[in-house]
């Protein structure tokens, strides 16, 4: 999805683009700079000498940020003081894009290839409702832009409010809904019922609006405002939440959809983001996330780099019905042979519902289909297709683990002969054929065995370049949207690598392993753990919300009064844990927040 141009979770999703650079007469490059030997300093004179600048020290991974001249990079790479080089990429949610309903070049804009009637039949979702199996009684987490309540997401009890993480939160008037335009969109496609549909879904005619799971039940933790800007610390947050809250009350979330994705400087095994999402995996959550927008010659995106997860990438259909002539879209991103797409599914003009008045629907009017439709492209959309398939298949098979889903799905996918194994993988999910599939037992098991991650790395790597600002006062480094210290791992890893001398910081330090699970496992979020505040699952009921609230306090109850991002004070806005005081965030404006800079995919 271009949409969100959002590249970085949720449309916009809270993180700022960086500014361009002012033109110069000498090109350079930003860079990641792992050294042969980290205790000395032969690769940061070499760096100097060839006219760059050494930025950060990267204690965790033994190296440093630089930049260099362009013409200077083979220089730096070929030295023997240098173990590697990256480049220093910044984070996005990623996304294709919103697109003209002239697209569909006359096609009826409820059976074109695109539309969720064709999507759910190519999807073998159709076929899998005939059997009964229609997602009812599982719950699906959307981290993203929140819902709207608009037909085909009212019926009662259709999507559960979690907690608005976003800085709308404390406005009435917005929380927990959708001004961006995003979250409803994939909304519809994962789960949509029109209200009017209540029984026979195979045999509904193209008229209705059914996603792919019309039973399954949306909770909705909304991450991104009305410009998609949103910061890795509040996406930690949710995933954490939902980890922490997938059993409470009635809730029994089975999937998580990701949209969207950051440009991490360091190895999934380090990163924090990837951390979390793997940790929801191994709490029994399937996490799918989208492979990420850039082009099929582009890397997936964090956490999709994380092996354990589902990374999905979108076919194009190619303007017909048909499967057969059918290809892994252009702006999709392929990955590595080290690690790529795992499956497709369509991400091309997709139609899904509209969000009236969000920035989507305001700034793309072109892009609205019959009214209550909206045009979509992107891996977003693609990874709601594969959540929705993924809750028929735990509505047929509900004892399946996430590993064994996600071994079914990958061993009854069918494949494109005009794609690589690299873009789609083991191919386009079938959900019918993997409601019956049947995991591998004994040594040949699905359990997944890669290396497990630490989220020893830092916050600053996992947001890459681009960084939420406000007033020229810049979020960076490893303190989270309340300009608290972050208390991740990292910092213990950096005293036990220098206490070590750079041996493994597991056996020198006793308390490593202590720290982690008090940090981590214990569902930690600032010294107060999520489980230790209240929550009141609340639904729709009719057009409006109902209920109130996530009860408790917000974000442990932190103040912004007295935090400050860069020795910079927050204009003296307020935060009391519960409400605004102050200016409003509704009125506060975002310089340089985009879904360019953090993309849904």
């Amino acid at each position: 999805t271009s949409i969100m141009a959002i590249v970085a979770l949720v449309a916009s999703l809270f993180i700022a683009a960086a500014a361009p650079a002012p033109a110069t007469a000498t090109a350079t490059v930003d860079l990641i700079v792992r050294e042969a030997n980290p205790v000395s300093d032969t690769a940061e004179t070499l760096v100097e000498r060839l006219g760059g600048v050494v930025q950060t020290n990267l204690e965790i991974i033994g190296g440093f940020s630089a930049t260099i001249p362009a013409s200077m990079l083979d220089n730096l790479q070929s030295d023997p003081s240098v173990s590697a080089v990256t480049p220093n990429a910044g984070l996005q949610l990623s996304t294709a894009g919103w697109e003209p309903a002239s697209t569909l070049g006359g096609m009826d804009p409820r059976t074109h290839p695109g539309s969720l009637y064709e999507v759910t039949r190519y999807a073998g979702a159709r076929d899998s409702w005939a059997w009964g199996h229609t997602g009812e009684g599982v719950d699906i987490a959307l981290i993203d832009s929140g819902v709207l309540p608009v037909n085909g997401l009212t019926a009662p009890g259709k999507v559960i409010n979690g907690p608005d993480l976003s800085f709308e939160s404390q406005n009435p008037d917005f929380e927990y809904l959708d001004t961006f335009g995003h979250g409803t969109h994939l909304a519809g496609i994962i789960a949509g019922r029109d209200d009017q549909v209540v029984a026979d879904y195979p045999g509904a005619a193209a008229d209705y609006f059914l996603g792919v799971a019309p039973d399954a039940r949306i909770v909705s933790i909304k991450v991104a405002d009305k410009d998609g800007a949103t910061d890795v610390s509040q996406v930690i947050a949710a995933i954490d939440w939902v980890t922490q809250n997938k059993n409470s009350g009635d809730l029994d979330i089975r999937v998580l959809n990701l949209a969207f994705g950051t440009d991490s400087t360091q190895s999934y095994v380090l990163d924090p983001l990837a951390y979390a999402v793997e940790q929801a995996w191994h709490a029994g959550i399937v996490v799918v996330v989208s492979a990420g927008n850039d082009g099929n010659n582009n890397p997936l995106r964090n956490p999709a780099t994380d092996p354990y997860v589902i990374a999905v990438g979108a076919s194009d259909p190619n303007g017909t019905n048909p499967r057969t002539d059918d290809f892994v879209a252009e702006f999709s991103n392929c990955g590595t042979v080290d690690r790529h797409v795992d499956v497709v599914a369509h991400g091309r003009s997709i139609t899904s519902l509209r969000a009236p008045g969000s920035s989507a629907d305001v700034n793309h009017p072109d892009a609205v289909v019959e009214d209550r439709m909206f045009l979509g492209s992107g891996t977003s959309q693609a990874a709601a297709v594969v959540s929705g398939v993924v809750a028929l298949v735990l509505d047929a098979q509900p004892d399946l683990t996430p590993d064994e889903v996600k071994w079914i799905l990958m061993d009854t996918a069918q494949t494109y002969g005009s794609s690589t194994a690299l873009c789609q993988g083991a191919g386009a999910v079938d959900a019918f054929t993997a409601a019956y599939g049947k995991p591998p037992k004994g040594k040949h098991s699905a359990t997944q065995k890669h290396p497990l991650a630490t989220g020893t790395g830092t916050l600053e790597a996992s947001r890459g370049t681009d960084h939420l600002e406000h007033d020229g006062v810049v979020l960076s480094g490893e303190q989270d949207i309340m300009g608290s210290p972050w208390i991740g791992v990292s910092e213990w890893v950096t005293k036990c690598w220098k206490e070590g001398k750079g041996k493994n910081a597991v056996t020198v330090c006793e308390d490593y392993l202590e720290k982690v699970n008090t940090l981590w496992n214990g569902g930690d979020w600032n010294g107060t753990s999520w489980s230790g505040t209240s929550w009141s699952g609340t639904s729709w009921s009719g057009l409006s919300w109902s209920g109130t609230s996530w009860s408790g306090t917000s974000w442990s109850g932190l103040s912004w009064s007295g935090t400050s991002w860069s020795n910079m004070a927050w204009n003296g806005t307020s935060w009391s844990g519960t409400s605004w005081s102050g200016t409003s965030w509704s009125g506060t404006s975002w310089s340089g927040l985009s879904w360019s800079g953090l993309r849904w995919d």
